[in-house]
């Protein structure tokens, strides 16, 4: 594996595995929440990996949003996150306020495991500047893969 310059590379697998594992992780992720809402409709694409090849490095990621109707619902999903998470191989890196003015809670969490990240932004209603509903922002990240040997990355 290259991890000369860039993004450490963790493991050579076929694009669509990590694809099909990170809708798993979010879906996940969902569970946990424990809310219902509505969730955004936006699918896993595909990233360039820092200082690499894109033909032959990429990683998945899965970028979505879960709107509730009130924003206690979702602190208590944040809470329910900082909790549950770890007891499933998750280690929090992140947990508090953002920079921004409404100081959104955010939480940032890596499981090491399975080479995932995952980044939430709650959104408390109104917060975002303009009128919103209470959203949870959600980002699931892979680790940075390597196609097997005569494969190319799918850009999508």
């Amino acid at each position: 594996m290259d991890e000369s310059n860039g993004t450490k590379v963790v493991g050579v697998r076929d694009q669509e595995e990590i694809n099909a594992e990170t809708k798993r992780v979010s879906s996940e992720i969902y569970d946990l929440i424990g809310v219902k809402g509505t969730p955004s409709k936006g699918g896993v694409g595909v990233m360039s990996c820092e200082g690499k090849d894109t033909e032959r490095f990429y990683a998945m990621k899965h970028p979505w949003s879960l709107t509730a109707g009130s924003d206690e619902e979702l602190a208590g999903a944040m809470e329910r996150l900082k909790t549950e998470l770890p007891q499933r191989g998750w280690k929090i890196v992140k947990y508090g306020p953002d920079s921004s003015p409404s100081k959104n809670l955010e939480l940032t969490a890596d499981n090491d495991e399975r080479k995932f990240g995952v980044h939430i932004s709650f959104w408390r209603k109104n917060s975002g500047g303009d009128t919103n509903p209470p959203s949870l922002i959600i980002d699931v990240i892979s680790g940075c893969y390597e196609v097997p040997e005569g494969q190319k990355v799918k850009h999508y």
